[in-house]
């Protein structure tokens, strides 16, 4: 069973940043993909960046340029650098990890931008 610990969310005003971190118990850790997601109410979870083995970076639209994916794999710890919030950012965020059969989520973690 794969654990999934998302921290570093919280309230934030307009234009601000945050650092989100999660950390995954899984094997073969840098072989892995790794992405972050977010969830508002009553809409389906958004993929919002994504990174390689080798370091490739992906992003949705909405978030290119404000939003930076790191990982260390020492740590097991993937990274989502926020900057620049908008209050569209809202969300639960959740980190995961690729993988073969039914994808387990952590708890998430809340980012709230409000002025």
């Amino acid at each position: 069973q794969v654990q999934l610990v998302e921290s570093g969310g919280g309230l934030v005003q307009p234009g601000g940043s945050l650092r989100l971190s999660c950390v995954a118990s899984i094997s073969m850790f840098s072989t892995r993909t790794l992405y972050w997601y977010r969830q508002v109410p009553e809409k389906q979870r958004e993929l919002v960046a994504a990174i390689t083995s080798d370091g490739t970076t992906n992003y949705a639209d909405s978030v290119k340029g404000r939003f930076t994916i790191s990982r260390d794999n020492a740590k097991f710890t993937v990274y989502l650098q926020m900057n620049s919030l908008k209050p569209e950012d809202t969300a639960v965020y959740y980190c995961n990890v690729a993988r073969v059969g039914v994808w387990s989520w952590g708890q998430g973690t809340q980012v709230t931008v409000s002025s």
